[in-house]
């Protein structure tokens, strides 16, 4: 069993990282897929579709929603997402250091995959004085 990763995003963003982590890594340890809002979108009409997306990849130990914008449309989708019933924790603030850094700890619980998301978005962020 593992952590599931889903990238919830407004359209486009979630799975133009997702390619780009598949073309770094050459494959993916963790189940990840994308659900991209259309910009013009109603987070309460595709709550159905986003929990099925959810569901997909739930490998048994829970999802970690990744998304791009703290306080957007699909943030307030995932919060809604993350009460229905699967076990999952939202983290906002998509990048590519993020997505990469999760799938290089695959053995990680829920929890720590969270907060190991977290780090390696902080950790990405590099002032260059090149």
């Amino acid at each position: 069993m593992s952590v599931g990763i889903l990238l919830l995003s407004h359209e486009g963003v979630g799975d133009a990282l997702l390619a780009a982590a598949r073309r770094l890594l050459g494959g993916l340890p963790l189940a990840t897929e994308s659900f991209g809002l259309p910009w013009d979108g109603d987070p309460g009409e595709l709550l159905p579709a986003a929990s099925a997306a959810l569901r997909k990849v739930d490998g048994g130990d829970g999802v970690l929603v990744l998304c791009d914008l703290y306080g957007a449309s699909p943030a307030r989708l995932a919060e809604k997402l993350v009460h229905l019933g699967t076990p999952a924790r939202r983290v906002s603030g998509l990048s590519l250091p993020m997505l990469l850094r999760v799938q290089n700890y695959p053995e990680l619980g829920l929890d720590e995959l969270a907060r190991t998301a977290a780090a390696g978005a902080r950790n990405g962020v590099v002032v260059d004085d090149a």
